[in-house]
């Protein structure tokens, strides 16, 4: 077998959550001042935290980012994911076919936090699969773009990272997976994919139902 284990991102791979999240975020920001739209905010915040981003906000806002403020922001964000969100298109067969293609190794590494990754997979179907091997890049000193998630992810599976395959949708999720060491294989349903590529992703698909194929062999 080409690997010895599967490390799936969660946002945008797995669950369709990003214009969700996006949309709450943009709705919030208006309220302090930033304006943009859905798809700006997402062409701005998509793979990133929204906590680190806490200089350009204060700074388009004026206004300081408080504890309140997230934990308001994250409220909301969960209140709606709860009530609308979605496995991406095929995902669920994908991993099923996956789970049992290696034999239960494989383990969900994401930048969001525990808890909304872990309501968003139960809400889906698909925590069954991933149950006890979901890591948060909010756990670690440093999330992605760094790769300790993805090595966190790897070591509780025993395997290598160089002998592991990530799943991920952005710039800055290939990132992490590429420093790990592991083989990053880029998700990309709009678009050819060309930014995943430049940033090390052996390969591009299309449809979470050509992944099985790429990896079982």
């Amino acid at each position: 077998m080409k690997f010895e284990a599967i490390l799936f991102d969660c946002d945008g791979v797995l669950v369709d959550s990003e214009p969700i999240t996006n949309g709450v975020l943009r709705d919030m920001l208006a309220e302090q001042g930033w304006h943009m739209s859905v798809q700006a905010c997402m062409d701005f915040f998509v793979g990133k935290a929204v906590i680190d981003e806490r200089a350009r906000i204060e700074a388009e806002t004026g206004k300081p980012l408080t504890p309140e403020w997230m934990a308001d922001f994250r409220t909301r964000r969960n209140a709606a994911l709860m009530a609308q969100v979605q496995a991406i298109p095929q995902a669920l067969e994908a991993v099923a076919a996956i789970h049992a293609g290696f034999g239960g190794r494989i383990a969900c590494a994401s930048g969001a936090d525990l808890p909304k990754v872990l309501m968003q997979m139960g809400k889906t179907g698909l925590l069954p699969y991933f149950e006890g091997r979901v890591f948060s890049g909010h756990d670690f000193p440093r999330s992605k773009p760094h790769p300790d998630v993805y090595l966190a992810a790897a070591a509780a599976l025993g395997a290598d990272p160089k002998r592991c395959a990530v799943v991920e949708d952005t710039v800055t999720g290939v990132t992490a997976g590429v420093a790990a060491g592991a083989t990053v294989f880029g998700y990309a349903p709009q678009g050819d994919g060309r930014a995943l590529l430049d940033t090390g992703a052996v390969q591009v698909f299309h449809t979470m139902g050509a992944l099985p194929g790429l990896l079982i062999g």
